[in-house]
């Protein structure tokens, strides 16, 4: 009997990849699946370049790369607004090329028994129907985030969007579950856009149509987290798959609790780690926006006067790129270069996963990200949400206001916020953020291990695909 063989196909950026890296990884550790990774030609270059993960992976005979072109020029940065370029550019170029490799046997020795995509990938739809082989959608956001992008055919229907007036904090109606919860300004950042005929919005609303239609759903969640919002997909979907939160899943199945394994397309600056070593327990603010996020250089002030203001240590990832408008350090004040090097330590990126397990780590400013957001829940470290675009808007908002495990500071960048949100999280109300951070903590920790939600939706998982078989 032929193995099940599963092609892994995520959105060519840093967040989904590694992701869907550490799905294929566990998928792996079942010798009867094996696994074809169809990564971006620009990624995994990336990854080779900054990571072992060409030699990880080798111990895995049920495991292989392919790579593809993602139909963007390589001078492109693929960060902030040319995202949408990525994926334009997949869908066409990319994806005339995976049905070609689908129909043409190239996938060999194998026969393919399931494509798992990313959700915002709706050709795959199309492209499976055409070979006849099973789909799974896995969104690489937040459950919470992609509910409000399937309610965006209600909203517009009820009049909500566009939004009439600039008031912001008005609350939204209709997205079922999240009523009392949701003001405008916590709708993905899309739905900001008056004209409805905007790209992103019809890829959204193209993509909730799609989603729906697949085999199934996997997402990076627990039901201690998002229980609610997963029981108002399964009225559409009822095979939903929450597997998550991905990296401790993956450490528990290896057995290596303490060992992070780095998917990352930026060169990790593991010399703050022993910084780290140095300060005081939960003494430091880490500050990150991720890996796509961008800011203005007056943006970039606000937040660094507000850190200074706070007096609180801070370890703060500047990616290169990620501020616009900045001529290197030249234009950077005396006092805050001096207050840095009294309490701070800047690096172009981090290893986060094990930054934010440190016992340094008293908070995060975070693009809130859903990888972020989940490795800042496991490790119950309380947020400073600054949201950027698309999902975070939302993200941020139920860190704030549903799980209580933060402060929301969308839509502001002002020292002084900045400042007070800091001594918020790092002073007044710090005991009580870091006691609900343990509650959550422990809700994850207790879905991964045997018996919990996701470990059985993983088993799951890993049985239909094997039912998959040809």
């Amino acid at each position: 009997m032929r193995v099940a063989h599963v092609l892994i196909f995520p959105l060519p950026i840093q967040g989904p990849v590694n992701c869907m890296l550490k799905l294929a990884e566990l998928l792996c550790l079942h010798q009867e699946i094996h696994v074809t990774f169809l990564n971006s030609e620009h990624i995994q270059q990336r990854l080779v370049n900054c990571t072992d993960v060409e030699i990880r992976f080798k111990k895995y005979p049920n495991f292989k790369f392919m790579t593809i072109p993602d139909g963007v020029a390589e001078d492109n940065p693929r960060t902030g607004d040319e995202v949408r370029n990525v994926v334009k550019g997949v869908e066409d170029v990319s994806s005339p090329m995976l049905r070609e490799m689908l129909t043409s046997g190239l996938l060999t020795p194998y026969s393919l028994t399931c494509l798992l995509v990313d959700g915002i990938f709706t050709f795959a739809l199309d492209i499976a129907k055409e070979v006849g082989i099973p789909l799974l959608y896995f969104d690489t956001i937040s459950p919470c985030a992609l509910w409000t992008y399937l309610c965006l055919p209600k909203l517009i229907e009820a009049g909500e969007i566009p939004f009439k007036g600039n008031d912001l904090d008005t609350l939204v109606n209709n997205v079922p579950g999240m009523e009392g919860v949701i003001r405008r300004r916590d709708l993905p950042s899309f739905c900001r856009e008056t004209d409805l005929n905007n790209p992103t919005i019809q890829r959204i609303i193209k993509e909730g149509k799609h989603i729906v239609q697949a085999q199934g759903l996997i997402f990076n969640t627990f039901e201690g987290l998002e229980g609610p919002i997963l029981s108002q997909f399964r009225t559409l979907c009822p095979n939903i798959y929450s597997i998550g939160p991905l990296h401790i899943h993956l450490k528990k199945s290896l057995s290596s609790p303490k060992t992070s394994t780095s998917n990352s397309i930026w060169k990790e600056d593991m010399s703050c780690i022993d910084w780290l070593d140095e300060q005081p327990k939960k003494s430091v603010l880490f500050v990150s926006i991720g890996s796509v996020a961008t800011m203005s250089k007056a943006q970039f002030l606000e937040i660094w006067y507000g850190l200074m203001n706070s007096k609180t240590r801070f370890l703060w990832v500047q990616r290169p790129g990620s501020v616009i408008g900045l001529e290197e350090n030249n234009d950077i004040p005396m006092e805050l270069s001096k207050y840095t090097k009294e309490r701070g330590c800047i690096i172009s990126w981090a290893p986060q996963e094990e930054v934010l397990a440190h016992p340094s780590i008293g908070g995060f400013l975070t693009h809130c990200g859903w990888n972020s957001t989940l490795e800042s829940i496991v490790e119950g470290v309380p947020m400073i949400c600054w949201p950027y675009f698309v999902d975070q808007q939302v993200n941020s908002r139920y860190v704030g206001e549903v799980w209580k495990l933060g402060l929301d500071m969308k839509d502001v960048c002002d020292r002084d916020i900045v400042e007070k949100m800091v001594r918020e999280i790092m002073e007044v109300r710090k005991i009580e953020f870091l006691e609900r951070g343990r509650e959550m903590r422990n809700l994850a920790i207790q879905s991964v291990n045997e018996g919990g939600s996701s470990y059985k939706d993983l088993d799951r998982l890993v049985e239909d695909i094997r039912l998959m078989r040809i």
